[in-house]
């Protein structure tokens, strides 16, 4: 591979894990793989204290990195659509085993 191609390659990585990495986006592929499509204001209730803005903003970044997909229903009122790309159903079972390992290590709540 030449070193064009290698940092193109470096650079994707580097994006999707910038991605992963931001606040709310975990939660919310976790919730779209638990509960497959759902609409936003499900979504929202689902992942408890995200403001409306933010989520917005994770899907579509989501969306735009190919991992989860918007289905718009020309309805009225609008019917809009979440759901993970075959892409991002490649990571459910990176989110299981670190929803196992979170589980496992989490700090012991001490009893009064």
């Amino acid at each position: 591979m030449d070193s064009i191609n290698k940092k193109m390659v470096q650079c994707d990585v580097s994006d999707i894990w910038h991605v992963l990495g931001r606040t709310w986006s975990l939660v919310i592929l976790r919730n779209l793989s638990t509960n497959g499509t759902i609409r936003f204001n499900e979504l929202k209730r689902l992942v408890s204290g995200i403001s409306s803005t933010v989520l917005s903003d994770r899907l579509t970044e989501l969306e735009g990195h190919g991992l989860v997909i918007k289905k718009i229903y020309q309805e009225i009122p609008v019917r809009v659509e979440y759901s993970l790309t075959k892409q991002a159903r490649e990571l459910e079972d990176v989110l299981e085993e670190l929803g196992q390992w979170a589980n496992k290590w989490k700090p012991k709540q001490k009893k009064d």
